[in-house]
């Protein structure tokens, strides 16, 4: 079974920086994406950051220049390196992942996985 495990959130000052790690685990053929969402209280989920399999990145715009997301391909994690935090940025950070896993047969079927969430929050 799949899973998607997510570490490294917690209390941050604004200014301050945090690093999110997620661990892929279970019968994986391949990575085709990684990437990372966050949800702030009363708002939608939104996209934050993706990287592909050929480690090719984009962000949205308002986290450009101040968040990096890296990918261990041997550990199958992808980090998220996290700087210059704005209290906004207050949210829970969720990993979503492409994978290309074991179908009937064998044969590779590709799903999209999530995990369960990390907490952010504003320490001021």
């Amino acid at each position: 079974q799949v899973q998607l495990v997510e570490s490294g959130g917690g209390l941050v000052q604004p200014g301050g920086s945090l690093r999110l790690s997620c661990a892929a685990s279970g019968t994986i053929f391949s990575i085709n994406s990684m990437a990372w969402y966050r949800q702030a209280p009363g708002k939608q989920r939104e996209w934050v950051t993706t990287i592909t399999s050929g480690g090719s990145t984009n962000y949205a715009d308002s986290v450009k220049g101040r968040f990096t997301i890296t990918r261990d391909n041997t550990k199958n994690t992808v980090y998220l390196q996290m700087n210059s935090l704005k209290p906004e940025g207050t949210a829970v950070y969720y990993c979503n992942a492409v994978l290309s896993v074991p179908a009937a047969w064998g044969r590779p079927r590709e799903d999209t996985y999530w995990g369960q969430g990390t907490q952010v929050a504003d320490s001021s």
